[in-house]
């Protein structure tokens, strides 16, 4: 059920995609929070929040500069610098 939600569910409330996965991550940050022995308050769960951010930002980068190298020509590819 990781993500899925049926076509019909969200089509006929005029939700998209994107508003029923942040309500779900929301549902699921707040109720992993309940059952703490010591819930944490709000600020401390948005600064996780944006830690976590921040690393899926970073890893994101990294992976379009690698992208990126690998999309530029070989200058040692005899095949296209004899044509």
């Amino acid at each position: 059920m990781d993500g899925y939600v049926p076509r019909g569910d969200r089509g006929q409330h005029g939700l998209t995609v994107a508003e029923v996965e942040d309500w779900r991550e929301k549902f699921l940050v707040g109720a992993e929070n309940a059952l703490r022995s010591r819930p944490k308050d709000d600020d401390a769960i948005k600064d996780e929040q944006i830690k976590s951010l921040k690393q899926k930002i970073g890893d994101l980068v990294l992976d379009n500069d690698i992208l990126r190298e690998a999309l530029k020509p070989d200058p040692l590819d005899r095949k296209t610098s004899d044509a």
